[in-house]
């Protein structure tokens, strides 16, 4: 498949009918006809009060008629919750890719105690105005891949899967259409307990909201919930002749003090991260190889404009002080391999990891991945 054609739909089968009660309230006849007599219903400036421990006031459920009583239950217990919701349609200026926010945040009195937000975009390729804030978010060391052929990572704090395709339509020059969910800060982790059952109601609410995005636009088929996740990923001691895991890659001397743990993750999936630092609270550089052709259009912009030129073998790229990022061609089509450096490591205060490693992580990488061998060469004017 080269990176411009379009995959088809999920094949899953349509999920069971609700009930007929279920089915009464999702009907927007029913909702129209019945709500001048809810003269309780609180409807005003896109923001509906909600109760998970009831049944709503004959309207929707949150988020475009998509998160059941289950993930409301698993997000956020017997609390009250509000829903501020932004109606699903093209961004009218057509610059960010933006369909729509859902934001819903559950309360213990008058007091806040969570908030969740789901967002539906379209990844830019073109500008190259996706490449730094979303994958920081949504391509961590933390994340697992949601396997079963679903196109997406999950963690206990954010998570996101690709619509398909043959719904949203793609042109040139654009990432996929993700459903993207995130609660509290980014990569913030408890315990292994905490973060088991934060993922699971995530990654529930996750495939409830993509499901419900696919029928509100008009869409057939269903994303299943993925049946066994990955264990969650812990930190590891640096492995200098295997750097993040990946033979053949060595870790030069320099970096070795400051780059003592490493936490790698993603194998299989979309996207394999690699993130390493003096600790937990310290990552210092992060390696990410994104192996599907659609999601890689995100560093497009970066391949071409963000530094001295890179050649190799069957790709180009561009290195910068603090992010080098490399286009190869390969059997499954591109592959971009990112290499950031988050703060100094090493002896100084410069940055020189992405000049240093470049080419030895492309390599090892490639080798990896089962992709041409390729043999980088910087290009001095």
């Amino acid at each position: 498949m080269t990176d411009t054609e379009t995959p088809a739909a999920p094949e899953a089968p349509e999920a069971p009918r609700p009930p007929l009660v279920r089915r009464l309230l999702r009907s927007r006849t029913v909702r129209a006809a019945t709500a001048a007599a809810l003269a309780g219903a609180l409807l005003g400036a896109g923001t509906v009060a909600w109760r998970t421990d009831t049944l709503p006031l004959l309207g929707p459920s949150p988020c475009w008629d998509s998160l059941g009583s289950g993930s409301m239950d698993a997000l956020f217990g017997d609390r009250r919750t509000e829903v501020e919701e932004q109606a699903l349609h093209n961004d009218p200026m057509g610059d960010t890719g933006s369909y729509g926010q859902c934001r819903v945040t559950s309360y213990e009195g008058d007091r806040a105690r969570r908030q969740v937000t789901v967002n539906v975009r379209r990844l830019d390729g073109l500008r190259g105005t996706d490449s730094q804030d979303w994958p920081r978010e949504f391509l961590s060391s933390g994340m697992v891949p949601l396997g079963d052929g679903l196109p997406g990572m999950t963690s206990s704090s954010r998570a996101w899967i690709a619509l398909p395709q043959a719904c949203t339509g793609r042109d040139d020059f654009t990432g996929p259409t993700v459903v993207d969910i995130g609660m509290g800060r980014a990569d913030f982790e408890v315990s292994s307990e905490y973060t088991l059952r934060d993922r699971a109601a995530l990654t529930g609410a996750l495939l409830d909201a993509v499901n419900g995005v696919i029928d509100d636009f008009g869409c057939s088929g269903t994303y299943r919930e993925p049946r066994d996740l990955p264990a969650p990923v812990e930190l590891d001691t640096t492995r200098p002749s295997a750097f993040c895991g990946i033979k053949g890659l060595t870790l030069p001397a320099a970096y070795r003090k400051d780059l003592r743990e490493t936490r790698a993750s993603g194998e299989g999936g979309p996207v394999r991260i690699c993130e390493a630092g003096y600790d937990s609270a310290e990552k210092a550089v992060r390696l990410t190889t994104v192996t599907d052709p659609v999601l890689a259009e995100i560093y497009s912009s970066d391949a071409l404009h963000s530094g001295a030129p890179v050649k190799g073998t069957r790709g180009y790229g561009k290195v910068g002080g603090n992010r080098a990022v490399y286009r190869a061609v390969c059997q499954t089509g591109q592959v971009m391999f990112v290499l950031e450096q988050l703060r100094p490591a090493g002896p100084g205060t410069r940055f020189t990891f992405t000049h240093d490693l470049l080419p030895a992580y492309v390599a090892a990488e490639s080798e990896r991945i089962g992709c041409a061998p390729q043999k980088l060469t910087f290009i001095t004017s």
